[in-house]
């Protein structure tokens, strides 16, 4: 009887990190599928350049679905950490309108971001506690402590790829409903901007056609832009300094 009771329970405890570990599993092998079949190379400005007219037409036969299907799209994107969301932010941009597209894309990021954040979470719950020292413990207490503002400057200036942003929160026990909401008010204006460059990109594209080269991001971002980016990083990184400022010393 006692035999059987160890092994029910070394077999539940075997699971269990299977079970924890099962979705970030999932994610990675999306991500190894989506790139096995070559859907990576329909994420291109060469394959929207050569593919316009007939996205379009999509779009206009279908005005329902085709948003929904697009948002839907981008979110499983995010969810197994394609790195294309500035191509398909442009794609929302062209196909949808700056304004519907920037919607899509920031609800459907969002959401995709989120579902990599719990995958994460569940996954690497209690490993930072155990492996890091105790200087990065006091940072990683600053980061819970102030996980919105810290997030939201994160998002406002992409230093780091959007797939890291989205699992280092993570290790750092922050709730959801603050990852979700600094995610999705921090990543609004990158969205709106790069929609609205998918919005006026149709005359680049024949204008590169015409010229007979691709077209790549380096054509869209102008340095107003990045320099646009920086200034709300600053903005944001404001409140941080602020309060940590008005800490009395060793409290």
């Amino acid at each position: 009887m006692l035999e059987t009771t160890d092994n029910s329970s070394h077999e539940s405890t075997t699971r269990a990190p299977l079970k924890r570990f099962l979705p970030l599993l999932i994610m990675l092998a999306g991500l190894a599928g989506g790139y096995a079949l070559g859907l990576h190379e329909y994420l291109s400005l060469e394959f929207l350049s050569g593919s316009r007219e007939v996205l379009r037409g999509v779009v206009a036969e279908n005005p329902f679905i085709a948003p929904l299907g697009f948002a839907v799209l981008y979110a499983m994107a995010v969810a197994f950490s394609f790195p294309a969301a500035s191509i398909l932010t442009l794609f929302a941009g062209f196909l949808f309108g700056w304004f519907l597209g920037g919607v899509l894309v920031a609800v459907a990021a969002t959401v995709g971001a989120s579902a990599v954040f719990l995958a994460a979470r569940g996954a690497l719950s209690g490993v930072l506690a155990n492996k890091i020292s105790e200087r990065v413990s006091r940072m990683a207490k600053g980061f819970e402590e102030d996980a919105f503002n810290y997030l939201l400057v994160l998002r406002l200036a992409p230093i780091f790829p959007f797939w890291v942003v989205n699992i280092a929160p993570a290790l750092f026990n922050v709730p959801l409903r603050i990852y979700a909401s600094a995610t999705f008010l921090g990543i609004l204006p990158g969205t709106f901007a790069y929609a609205y460059l998918g919005h006026g990109l149709d005359s680049v594209l024949v204008s590169a056609a015409e010229a007979g080269r691709e077209v790549t991001l380096g054509d869209l971002v102008t340095p107003q832009l990045t320099l646009a980016f920086g200034a709300l990083a600053l903005v944001a990184v404001v409140p941080v300094a602020i309060k940590k400022l008005r800490r009395k010393p060793g409290s």
